[in-house]
């Protein structure tokens, strides 16, 4: 290295893996880039396998490419000596070790990374920046400038004003294409028996070095992984391969069928871009223009709803999410509007439950880190809610088990959406479901050892008396929401004897939960 006077050390961390960021558009030998593998990463929950090892090779190739384009790069491997284990103590140690004169650094998405930064530079006797991440379509705050107040912040109405102001899927007179905004209507189809499923693009990749160094540091990790023949693109040349991959073959079929849920069909239509777009080896602009490209050749085998479904999630979903994670952090992680209390079941460390639908879910979980959007909402946060489980321990789950779950689109999916802890922030209702929902979406129910019509009874589906005993509880907190009165109206109308049954089967499922 070419130790000079003024030197700038700038640090990267593992979800900021945009080769197209201006910082790398031309060489520099006064900087130098730093990365790190930590245990404070690791360790704050107990991820999933194929997530370490995902994050590790995806920074390691990250790394490997700078180095290939002639940029200055400290790599800090998990079992190096001099690891701290910390992003302040070893970018301190890298300072005064290199005498560097200047600190550069990204936003980070993270709240708690974010303040631990802050605090970082802050102490720091040498100048400092910070630079946005260039990867988002909005900024951080810009949802709360959208908005007068905060019961105005829905989605749609977020998601509109993103399609208006970057000019995506409008016509020439400002209007959207196709006389509708929201085509959600036609997303909602469940998979015919006779239509046979794509199979998904996964990659092999050789990842076994990375999985022992792992192993070696004692991290405590769940689930399983293939390390040999790892699936998940970890570099941005697999991840273009995989936007390719969904946007010829599975988009004509994905807005359909986006909601649907099949044993043993672990993808079905996803794009499973989620990962790569959440490191940043892929832009959410170069994955809507993409997918609207190939919509815009193919007009003929590809609907538009499909196309519109899928920029939804992007531009507008995903956007907002993190508009809300930043207007609501720190304390959207401590609430809890049904001040529930309950433990997740054991079984959902192993999937070892009669609940087919819980079951296939939980089991595609653990062996693949992944579940599409129904999945983790209407099956296990479903349950998680109607379980009354503490939204502390729904979030540790989901957060640790999805390869693609960074805490800022995790918690307020799963706090906000999925638990309804934040008494209607991201959603107007709890999203719960009985078991006709189910067996609607899916084919889950078809040879499961419970029975989705029965309320009661040893076949009884749990699913049924949790959710009446779910509105039963929790009436004055829910009586009034406009969108619950007819579930209400249909509760009172019920037999006083018929209630106490079902309610009497939801409590014996309560205590014996872990039986289920």
């Amino acid at each position: 290295m070419n130790f000079d006077k003024h030197r700038t050390l700038r640090l990267i961390l593992g979800d900021q893996l945009n080769i197209n960021h201006t910082w790398f558009k031309k060489v520099d030998e006064s900087v130098s880039y730093l990365m790190m593998e930590v245990r404070s990463e690791t360790d704050y929950a107990s991820h999933h396998i194929q997530k370490v090892i995902g994050f590790f090779a995806a920074m390691q190739h990250f790394a490997k490419e700078l180095q290939e384009q002639g940029h200055q790069v400290i790599y800090m491997f998990l079992n190096d000596e001099t690891n701290f284990h910390r992003f302040d103590k070893n970018c301190l140690y890298w300072i005064e070790r290199n005498n560097f004169t200047k600190f550069e650094y990204q936003l980070p998405d993270e709240h708690r990374v974010d303040e631990h930064l802050k605090l970082f530079v802050s102490k720091l006797n040498i100048p400092n920046a910070v630079y946005d991440s260039e990867h988002f379509y909005s900024s951080r705050l810009e949802l709360n400038a959208l908005f007068e107040s905060p019961k105005s912040m829905v989605m749609e109405t977020f998601y509109r004003y993103m399609r208006k102001k970057h000019n995506v899927l409008m016509d020439e007179d400002n209007k959207p294409l196709n006389g509708k905004w929201n085509f959600d209507q036609d997303n909602r189809k469940k998979i015919p028996k006779s239509h046979k499923i794509i199979s998904p693009l996964v990659f092999s990749n050789n990842l076994i070095h990375v999985e022992t160094e792992i192993r070696q540091s004692k991290i405590v990790a769940i689930g399983n992984v293939d390390s040999e023949h790892f699936m998940w693109p970890i570099n941005r040349a697999q991840s273009l391969l995989l936007l390719d991959f969904f946007a010829q073959h599975c988009l004509r079929y994905f807005g359909s069928f986006q909601d649907a849920m099949v044993p043993n069909e672990w993808s079905i239509y996803h794009s499973r871009l989620s990962f790569s777009l959440n490191l940043k080896l892929l832009s959410p602009r170069e994955v809507v223009d993409k997918v609207i490209e190939v919509y815009s050749q193919q007009q003929a085998e590809i609907e538009y709803h499909q196309v519109e479904g899928f920029v939804r999630q992007i531009i507008g979903w995903r956007e907002y999410m993190r508009g809300i994670y930043w207007l609501n952090m720190p304390n959207f992680a401590q609430l809890n509007f049904f001040n529930h209390t309950g433990k997740l079941p054991s079984w959902f460390w192993s999937g070892e439950t009669k609940m087919t639908c819980l079951n296939s879910a939980i089991r595609q979980s653990l062996d693949f880190a992944y579940a599409h959007h129904i999945q983790r909402l209407m099956i296990t946060g479903n349950f998680a809610l109607l379980a009354g489980v503490h939204p502390d321990e729904v979030d540790e789950w989901y957060l640790g088990i999805y390869i693609d779950a960074i805490e800022w689109v995790e918690i307020t999916n799963t706090r906000g959406m999925s638990q309804f802890a934040d008494g209607g922030i991201v959603g107007t209702k709890p999203y719960v479901s009985s078991a006709a929902y189910i067996n609607k979406m899916s084919s889950y129910c078809t040879n499961c050892h419970y029975n989705p019509s029965l309320k009661t009874g040893e076949s009884a589906c749990p699913f049924n008396s949790l959710y009446w005993n779910f509105f039963q509880k929790n009436e004055s907190l829910l009586a009034n929401n406009p969108r619950l009165g007819m579930m209400y109206a249909v509760w009172k109308k019920m037999n006083p004897s018929v209630k106490k049954e079902i309610l009497n089967q939801a409590e014996y499922y309560l205590n014996h939960i872990n039986e289920l």
